[in-house]
């Protein structure tokens, strides 16, 4: 795989500052432990928004937990200072201070055999991938995505009597919404890959309380998952709304609810949208959320059997 994969994704990135060039430091990367989790929860905060998913890991899970998906590995420089943060594992992810500390992290991603994606900020991931590409792994998929964030709601003129929080028995009702929306994201059916592992994470967000419906005559007609859940930014994702009830309102009146109870208790609330979608941009436009960074999403072929942030 050569560069020119992101001659394409790179063309519209002018909110996203790239880490600066370093030279070549002793830099060690090693898994972290328990016990460390307010260090990384301190150096992630520097970039709440970019963060919010790792920080929300952090606090639901811990450093060392299978719903991670992944290993939490820090990167520190010759006197010990924390120089970065990664999730490695099935969504592979990076908060980095410099380009070498990028470079480190991609080689220790070359170890690892369960990587389904990478996602962060554009010029970010493609200084990542021209490191881990070198060891020959190609992408199966690339997305370009677009970051929104929302600071404040929407007025609601007319509340929807139906929107509730989900429960442990809607769970047959959402799980098969959330597979047909990862498919459709990912290109892989996360129901028929690992249906048990989906299923329980379907389960554990219910029993969390953040899934928000709306169900009329037993059908679920609007959908919004809490992903990562932080004091200063919620990561909302799988919004969804029925095909029958498009275009006439309802689904903004759902989202704005749903925003307006959230943003009592956090300063923002943030989604990606893939940037062909333009109808949905324009649709989150009017619910009040804001273009803030471009991403990139790689999905790779698969090194071994493996399944498909969030599914």
């Amino acid at each position: 795989m050569s560069s020119s994969l992101f001659e394409v994704v790179s063309k519209k990135n002018s909110e996203t500052t790239p880490p600066r060039a370093a030279s070549a430091p002793s830099l060690v990367v090693q898994p972290f432990t328990r016990g460390q989790e307010s260090e990384v929860l301190s150096f992630l905060e520097a970039s709440p928004l970019h963060t919010v998913f790792m920080r929300g890991l952090v606090r639901d899970n811990g450093l060392e937990s299978p719903r991670n998906r992944g290993a939490f590995c820090g990167c520190r420089d010759g006197e010990g200072q924390l120089q970065g943060v990664a999730l490695i594992g099935h969504a592979t992810l990076f908060e980095a201070r410099n380009e070498a500390v990028i470079r480190a992290f991609a080689d220790e991603a070359q170890k690892q055999a369960n990587i389904h994606m990478v996602i962060g900020q554009q010029q970010p991931v493609e200084l990542f991938w021209k490191s881990y590409v070198e060891r020959g792994q190609q992408p199966r998929h690339v997305c370009c995505e677009l970051l929104l964030e929302q600071e404040g709601p929407i007025p609601v003129h007319e509340s929807v009597g139906a929107l509730r929080r989900a429960t442990i028995e809607d769970l047959d009702r959402v799980m098969p919404i959330q597979s047909q929306m990862a498919f459709a994201e990912s290109g892989v059916n996360p129901m028929e890959v690992d249906l048990a592992g989906f299923q329980q994470r379907c389960a554990r967000r219910l029993e969390l309380g953040r899934i928000w419906v709306c169900v009329e005559k037993e059908t679920l007609t609007f959908k919004a998952d809490i992903m990562s859940e932080t004091p200063d930014v919620i990561y909302l994702e799988g919004i969804y709304v029925d095909p029958s009830h498009r275009g006439n309102g309802y689904g903004l009146a759902c989202l704005a609810q749903v925003s307006e109870n959230l943003l009592r208790s956090a300063r923002s609330l943030c989604l990606f949208v893939n940037e062909q979608y333009t109808e949905a941009q324009q649709f989150y436009s009017r619910a009040g959320f804001t273009l803030r960074s471009r991403y990139s999403t790689i999905f790779l072929e698969p090194r071994s059997a493996r399944t498909t942030i969030g599914t």
